[in-house]
């Protein structure tokens, strides 16, 4: 009698622990599943060299937190997976490369989304691989945005670009929704004399963000 007693209650220990692990199981796969969640809009950042932060401390992090507090709609964000390094010759384009995947998989998987891409210093040369502006779109295996992807990207936010420097600029389709943001004295962007002044972009953030607004 004891024994058919105590069976079912060692069945039911079993199955709410099982439970339990299901849920904690929820709990750590739930930035992955977040990731795939569909949103208004896509902030893809490319960050710069060697930047610490999940979308990068100087630019993205605060960014998406701007945007998270200012936009009328929902936005999440994805963190373009590249070395950063400029001593790495293959780092643009391996930033090109994922930069792209994302957004052609993301835009198959959320028909309804738009995509704003930001790239800072190294990130924002990513970033004009992907769209295909000229200098580097020659680079060894740089992916570019396909044409039916184009119409996608509601807004690009370039800062500290150093292509701006030598007088590039994105392709003709993109450059009424394109803001290149240089910080006065800033050497990679501006040939100016002040190192310090690439690191200075918090200034910008707002003006990124009511450009994006208004793009939107």
């Amino acid at each position: 009698m004891g024994d058919r007693k105590v069976g079912p209650f060692k069945n039911w220990r079993m199955a709410s622990a099982f439970a339990v692990l299901l849920v904690a199981a929820s709990v750590l796969f739930a930035p992955h599943v977040a990731a795939q969640s569909c949103a208004a809009v896509d902030l893809v950042v490319a960050r710069g060299t060697q930047e610490p932060g999940y979308l990068g401390t100087f630019v993205g992090d605060r960014l998406y937190a701007a945007m998270r507090a200012a936009l009328p709609m929902s936005v999440r964000a994805y963190p373009v997976n590249y070395p950063a390094n400029p001593t790495d010759l293959s780092s643009v384009s391996t930033g090109s490369a994922d930069l792209v995947a994302h957004v052609a998989d993301q835009a198959a998987t959320c028909p309804n989304e738009e995509f704003i891409l930001a790239g800072y210093s190294l990130g924002a040369g990513v970033v004009h691989a992907a769209l295909g502006t000229g200098i580097v779109a020659g680079l060894p295996g740089v992916v570019q945005l396909p044409g039916d992807l184009v119409g996608r990207v509601a807004v690009v936010l370039l800062f500290g670009d150093p292509l701006r420097l030598i007088g590039s600029s994105v392709p003709d389709q993109y450059l009424n929704r394109t803001a290149d943001f240089c910080v006065a004295g800033d050497p990679v962007c501006g040939g100016g004399v002040d190192p310090t002044a690439h690191a200075r972009y918090e200034d910008f953030i707002g003006a990124a963000v009511g450009f994006s607004a208004a793009h939107l």
